[in-house]
């Protein structure tokens, strides 16, 4: 399991990821779940990754495929829309099952994967779409501004109350991370590094990239504050009418 979301506000996007995708007892395996392709002055597209990896990094490589292809038709440098894009992964994604779906059957294995594609094309803003197995896919809305695949049930509270389309590029950035690190609190399936990218809107330029572990300073001091300002809130949480007064 994994997790990873991505957010939509007025000046840009923000993208995060762990990478942790097994976790057993004494095995653990870690493999990064953001994926950029950034052609500056031109487009940005940015592809987080979710569920079965063989599945998602092929996915992966057959993008990259197509983009060297001068011949092929349809790739992410090519696309119209970003909604384009979104179908043309979807497809990607399916026809990668279907190739294994007999096998997968078999062994009872879960062959499905889903994904998060954002980024902008010059003359349309940006843009955030979530594509599920099925292939099929869905844009964030004004209500909901943000998208989740993988073990996403810890960390969307703090999303729901703090993101809106005016917060800032930085303090949806810090949201990000504190929902990522409320998840890897409750689910050992996730884990560090965690990946961070911030794009800003009609910049068309590389977003901006951070990579942080457990021991990352900025990581570190983001969890003490955080956990300390959760018991301070708690703290003032109205007494009953029992209690005595503090």
């Amino acid at each position: 399991m994994t997790y990873c979301l991505s957010i939509r506000v007025n000046k840009g996007l923000i993208f995060a990821s762990d990478s942790r995708t097994n976790a057993g007892v004494d095995y653990v395996t870690t493999y990064s779940k953001m994926h950029r392709f950034v052609w500056p002055g031109e487009r940005v597209c940015i592809l987080l990754t979710a569920g079965n990896l063989a599945t998602s990094q092929a996915v992966i490589n057959q993008i990259s495929k197509d983009l060297e292809r001068k011949d092929c038709e349809r790739n992410l440098r090519k696309v119209p829309h970003l909604y384009d894009a979104a179908h043309y992964i979807g497809s990607l994604s399916q026809a990668e099952q279907k190739q294994h779906s007999g096998a997968m059957e078999r062994t009872k294995i879960n062959a499905e994967a889903s994904f998060i594609l954002g980024g902008q094309i010059p003359g349309r803003p940006p843009e955030i779409y979530l594509i599920y197995p099925q292939g099929n896919y869905i844009s964030a809305s004004p209500e909901t501004p943000f998208l989740q695949i993988g073990e996403n049930k810890y960390g969307k509270p703090i999303l729901d109350r703090i993101i809106s389309a005016n917060t800032t590029l930085e303090d949806a950035a810090r949201c990000a991370l504190v929902s990522i690190d409320s998840t890897i609190r409750s689910n050992i399936s996730v884990g560090p590094p965690l990946e961070l990218a911030i794009y800003e809107t009609d910049s068309l330029a590389e977003p901006r990239h951070i990579t942080l572990g457990l021991n990352s300073p900025l990581y570190k001091s983001l969890q003490k504050r955080w956990n300390e300002g959760l018991r301070r809130s708690f703290q003032r949480l109205p007494r009953f009418d029992w209690e005595e007064p503090n």
